[in-house]
């Protein structure tokens, strides 16, 4: 984890089972967990699920004051890989939602 008090790291993890997602986002800065949400879905593919908690993750690291550095650890490339594609496919407004997270951020920082 990181010790410097202007990053925050966001832990992500999502596991479906019997068609319900559940996906969790840690947040933590200073090495001190600040933030945990859970969130429960169905019918939802693993890439939705893996999207919307980046999504979410993101959302809730870029409102916290002082900080200018966000540090996202999750399990799955191919998820990650689709934030930046610019091809249609079915996942664009979860994707577009993060662009725009990481747009304010940069903004602002």
């Amino acid at each position: 984890m990181s010790t410097d008090p202007k990053t925050t790291i966001v832990v992500l993890d999502v596991t479906i089972k019997n068609q319900v997602a559940i996906s969790i986002a840690h947040i933590h800065i200073h090495d001190s967990p600040v933030i945990k949400t859970i969130y429960h879905t169905v019918n939802i593919t693993f890439t939705e699920a893996e999207l919307f908690v980046i999504r979410c993750g993101l959302n809730q690291a870029t409102q916290l004051t002082n900080i200018e550095q966000i540090v996202v650890i999750t399990d799955s490339i191919y998820a990650t890989k689709k934030i930046f594609d610019s091809s249609v496919y079915p996942y664009q407004v979860q994707t577009i939602s993060i662009s725009k997270e990481f747009k304010e951020f940069f903004r602002r920082n």
